[in-house]
């Protein structure tokens, strides 16, 4: 367990001394043994490592913080994120530092982006032994040259026994996410959910990259096999098929959840992936199935029998939010590099349990950025207590949690990047048809895998179209392997006047929803706006 470290750029020349035993980017093998020794998880099958995260089984929104001094104070989307005081961020580092003293404590020095010229290069500091292994998974693992000479250029303080007081470091409750970016430090406190690390370095990047003129998104992405220039992204919420329609066996996957479109094309942020487990299964998807026996794989709070150590796929009794983590190339099609080309195709999903959206449709440059400001999907009536029908979810760029900046800065960029690169843009539904929910049925995969398909191989850009009364874009009439019915969803409900009454409901969501960003945005973009 040979520690792997830039000698001149020790926790020591930091400022950080009295910790214990620091153990430098361990590999996957040794960080397992140290897991295992210190009974923070369990072996499993093939040996992966399975874990709780205790009290908290997703991510704290509430409680991540942002120090608002004169480097943020007019750059940070204030409305999105909560501020902290530097004296507050400066009396929790110090309070966190004292409290590790003693203790042992994992580094991992790693690259947040696969294309050099705009990665960061992270150093995750880490109480436990399996948050070392997560975050190696997920971020991009430098080769031992490159760790000879790594210096850090933000670093991430990860303590999940320390307990923040709100009044002393000004901030909400006893767990903390608090981001610095004057002193570039970011620390986590009071929680052992392990997405924290890699979402705090993704909002970072999506607050330093947009000064670059590159665009931080969070989509998947994949490119034609052997053809990197042709490459597609597709935006979606949870739910919306995101990872399951980019994870084509017939394409390179180059990403499942965060990636930049800078001037040279579209990189990877990550070099691993934190796929959700629940009732997950082999034949729907693979590849994702086998990383849960597979070494070292990180699997989270899900339910296993004692004895086998089986996983029970379908059991959320602890969680709906159960997850595995690993590297990339676990996956047999994932791409070695990162990389793609410019975004010929940008496809934005979403689940429409009103039934009305097309199973897709063509935007302009200024419409997918009145829909990437909007982010809309829905939550379906019944899978949470008080819903009794479709409920509307507007996340501006399908990712509000992670956006640092106002949304119309990265609105912008995209309808720039689209439009200097001439991408077609689409708005693929995967929600309802024949009606809403409870009414009607869930869109046909095999139908929206053709229209994809289409889309993807330029056939649906060059067919017939017809502009929607309602929403304004363009849908195409007739697509090979779908019947024509489904592109106008209208036809598809028994009742049309009742598709008129949900149609003219989802405008008016849609009208109220973008309200406030009115004042942020060009005129042509405000042309788009529904309602």
């Amino acid at each position: 367990m040979t520690d792997r470290v830039n000698p001149a750029q020790t926790l020591e020349a930091q400022g950080m001394t009295g910790f214990g035993k620091v153990r430098y980017n361990l590999l996957e093998s040794a960080l397992m043994q140290e897991a295992l020794a210190r009974k923070e998880g369990t072996l499993g099958i093939g040996g992966t490592f399975l874990v709780s995260t205790g009290k908290f089984t997703g991510r704290s929104p509430l409680d991540k913080h942002v120090v608002r001094d004169a480097t943020t104070e007019d750059t940070i989307w204030w409305d999105n994120n909560r501020p902290m005081s530097p004296k507050g961020f400066e009396t929790l580092r110090d309070d966190m530092r004292a409290h590790m003293q003693g203790r042992d404590t994992f580094v991992q020095d790693l690259f947040a982006g696969a294309d050099p010229a705009h990665r960061l290069d992270v150093r995750v500091i880490t109480e436990f032994a399996w948050h070392s292994l997560f975050i190696r998974h997920l971020l991009r693992r430098p080769d031992a040259q490159e760790l000879a000479a790594f210096v850090p250029e933000y670093t991430v303080l990860n303590c999940p026994s320390f307990k923040a007081d709100p009044e002393r470091h000004d901030c909400r409750s006893d767990v903390v996410i608090a981001m610095n970016m004057g002193t570039r430090e970011i620390l986590i406190a009071g929680t052992e959910y392990a997405g924290e690390n890699k979402k705090s370095v993704f909002t970072l990047l999506n607050y330093i990259l947009p000064e670059k003129g590159v665009m931080p998104m969070h989509c998947s992405a994949n490119h034609a096999p052997d053809e990197p220039a042709e490459a597609a992204a597709f935006f979606g919420l949870s739910g919306t098929g995101k990872t399951t329609l980019s994870a084509d066996p017939s394409r390179t996957l180059i990403g499942d959840d965060e990636h930049g479109w800078s001037e040279r094309g579209i990189f990877n942020f990550e070099g691993g992936c934190y796929a959700k487990t629940i009732d997950l299964s082999r034949e729907a998807e693979p590849e994702i199935f086998d990383t849960t026996s597979r070494f070292a794989t990180v699997i989270e709070n899900m339910v296993f029998d004692p004895d086998t150590r089986e996983i029970d796929f379908s059991d959320n009794s602890i969680t709906a939010n159960t997850r595995c983590a690993y590297p990339l190339d676990y996956i047999s099609n994932a791409s070695e590099t990162g990389l793609g080309g410019h975004p010929k195709n940008v496809i934005m999903l979403t689940c429409d349990a009103f039934g009305v959206l097309p199973p897709i449709a063509r935007l302009t440059p200024a419409q997918a950025m009145y829909h990437f400001l909007s982010g809309f999907t829905s939550k379906v009536a019944g899978t949470e207590r008080g819903v009794t029908e479709p409920e509307p979810t507007f996340s501006t760029c399908f990712g509000a949690p992670f956006m640092p900046r106002r949304p119309e800065v990265y609105g912008k960029l995209l309808r720039e990047k689209i439009a200097e690169h001439g991408s077609d843009c689409w708005l693929v539904n995967t929600g309802w048809t024949g009606g809403a929910y409870g009414t009607g049925s869930r869109m046909p995969i095999k139908a929206t895998r053709a229209l994809l398909s289409a889309a993807l191989d330029g056939t649906l850009a060059h067919g017939q179209f017809r502009r929607d009364p309602n929403f304004g874009f363009d849908v195409p009439v007739s697509c090979t392997g779908v019947d024509d019915i489904l592109l106008d969803p209208r036809r598809t409900w028994a009742d049309k006047d009742a598709y008129d009454v949900q149609a003219r409901k989802l405008v008016d969501m849609f009208a109220a929803n973008f309200e406030k960003y009115v004042d942020h945005i060009d005129e042509d973009v405000k042309a788009c706006a529904i309602g």
